[in-house]
């Protein structure tokens, strides 16, 4: 096995053993289900408040309606959830005191970051399906069509949403690194999701990284697909520069 692949399955185990994973997993599952539930019912006996909320998809119904909604509590919650994750695992290095223990192993630190980042993609990859299934049963619960073409078209949102959200997320663990603290990670990420939506509200977030996903998967006709695929450079040049900034690190500063 190489380095890296001997970081990834020690840091896979190290996040199994953990707390934080559980948890931000079941907080957004069960979150993203109830608040998407509630919505439902809501906008399905006219409340004007959450009909004002839902905006255009306030229009729409079955799978649509379902899958918009969700979209938005996703884009921001799910958001939130990957930058908390991402920001732990570089900075509880820090936060545990364990940092200095890293020098000491035969694998590069370069590679240790590299496997921190393989392992919270794996998570995103595991969430994007377990949130689209748990989507799919809630959609079933209320009533709509198993078997319509168009709901499996509107699912499919959602699995790649989730792993775009992540992908944005990724400079978390960059400025966790660089401050060495898990707080400063967690900060980015309020940073970014507020920035996330004032572009969205000034109608400016189409061909922005940070909020085209977002919008993408609420109105995908709204999105060109170059903007869509601009989000692949975040995690590239982020995880690239995670893994430089711990390459460089020493104990003194």
């Amino acid at each position: 096995m190489n380095a890296i692949g001997i970081a990834v399955a020690v840091e896979a185990r190290k996040a199994v053993a953990s707390r934080v994973v559980p948890w931000t997993t079941g907080i957004l599952g069960v979150g993203l289900a109830a608040l998407t539930g509630a919505l439902l019912a809501a906008a399905a006996v006219g409340d004007e408040r959450v009909l004002a909320r839902l905006g255009p998809l306030a229009e729409a119904d079955g799978w649509a309606l379902l899958v918009g909604t969700a979209a938005q509590i996703l884009a921001a919650g799910g958001f939130g959830a990957c930058g908390i994750l991402i920001a732990w695992l570089y900075g509880r290095e820090f936060a545990d005191g364990t940092v200095a223990g890293l020098f000491a192993l035969p694998v590069r630190r370069s590679s240790i970051a590299l496997g921190k980042l393989a392992v919270y993609l794996a998570w995103a990859a595991t969430m994007a399906v377990g949130l689209t299934v748990l989507l799919t049963v809630l959609g079933a619960a209320a009533g709509l069509p198993a078997t319509d073409p168009d709901g499996a078209t509107q699912l499919l949102r959602i699995p790649v949403l989730t792993i775009l959200t992540a992908f944005l997320a990724v400079p978390a663990g960059w400025v966790a690194s660089l401050a060495r603290s898990v707080l400063a990670g967690i900060a980015t990420t309020i940073i970014l999701l507020v920035a996330a939506q004032v572009c969205a509200v000034l109608g400016v977030g189409s061909w922005i990284p940070l909020v085209a996903p977002a919008l993408w998967a609420i109105d995908p006709g709204a999105v060109p697909w170059p903007a869509l695929a601009s989000v692949l450079v975040v995690p590239a040049v982020f995880g690239g520069a995670t893994a430089l900034t711990w390459a460089r690190m020493q104990l003194d500063r």
